[in-house]
């Protein structure tokens, strides 16, 4: 059963951030007035720093000062629908990561929709890949289109041997969001539609097919994943997408689906029972995946 919190952060969801994505129109009105990124709060400062990085950017935040760094680091991309910037919460999560597991998270801040499309993403990605491979071994961290960006990153350098393990919280798999099952999950879900979501998926692709595996990792190459953990809110559209993601992987993948039950989208980014307990299975994993 869902928590108190997670019932009032539903509600809230529902009357403040369901407008932003309700119909078509409302999905065009988002794509061309995307949130701006919120720089790292003062609770990171200090801790951090910036630089460019192709078309976007990369932040590297550390773990507390005192803490001497474990070996490895954490890639992060954000959540945002590709059109948004990091968030607070955004923040809170990767200052938890720096702090609990030990080790220097690299927030990769990738080119947004509307200026950019999937194309110049994969740009990013292979920049960051070639910046980062020192840093190895990593695992790879994304929530929502940041988890979609993540997947495909893993996807892309399989045979690096650089990404240890990925963590994927309520990704974007599919943008063509075909699958039947979403119809049943859609009405519960106080926060995301698919209306509001094609138009933006549609700019994204920039001309692909919405089932190019370049766009939707769904449909990529699941055979040599590094240990991956997936956690998914059950009133969350894109809860389907990670069931087939599971029934696709082939035997022996470790992949790990965790679906919280009455929890919305990226519900481990949210201050509920559910969230937290989420954080603790995250770096759980991270922690395990880093370890040798």
């Amino acid at each position: 059963m869902a928590s108190w919190q997670t019932h009032v952060v539903c509600a809230y969801l529902r009357a403040t951030r369901k407008g932003r994505y309700r119909t078509e129109e409302r999905g065009r009105h988002s794509l061309a007035h995307g949130l701006p990124a919120v720089p790292p709060p003062e609770a990171l400062a200090g801790r951090f720093r910036s630089e460019p990085l192709g078309t976007g950017e990369l932040v590297t935040v550390r773990p507390v000062e005192g803490t001497a760094p474990e070996p490895g680091a954490l890639v992060y991309l954000h959540g945002g629908a590709f059109v948004n910037g990091t968030m607070p919460q955004h923040w809170d999560l990767v200052g938890q990561l720096a702090d609990r597991t030990g080790r220097e998270v690299h927030v990769a801040r990738y080119p947004l929709a509307p200026a950019h499309d999937v194309g110049e993403a994969h740009a990013f990605l292979a920049a960051l890949h070639e910046r980062l491979g020192a840093s190895a071994p990593l695992h790879v961290l994304g929530d929502s289109a940041g988890g979609n960006l993540a997947l495909l990153l893993a996807q892309a350098r399989a045979g690096a041997g650089t990404i240890a393990g990925l963590t994927l919280i309520a990704p974007w798999l599919d943008l063509s969001m075909a699958n039947p099952e979403i119809a049943r999950v859609e009405p519960r879900d106080p926060w995301l539609t698919r209306a509001g979501m094609r138009p933006i998926a549609a700019h994204w692709l920039a001309g692909r097919d919405p089932r190019d595996p370049g766009a939707s990792p769904l449909f990529g190459d699941l055979s040599s994943l590094p240990p991956t953990l997936v956690l998914v809110g059950s009133r969350d559209i894109c809860r389907p997408d990670c069931d087939r993601l599971l029934e696709l992987a082939p035997d022996g993948a470790e992949l790990v689906l965790h679906v919280e039950e009455g929890s919305p989208h990226d519900y481990p980014l949210l201050p509920t029972p559910e969230g937290g307990r989420a954080r603790d299975r995250i770096v759980d994993h991270v922690r395990a995946t880093l370890a040798g």
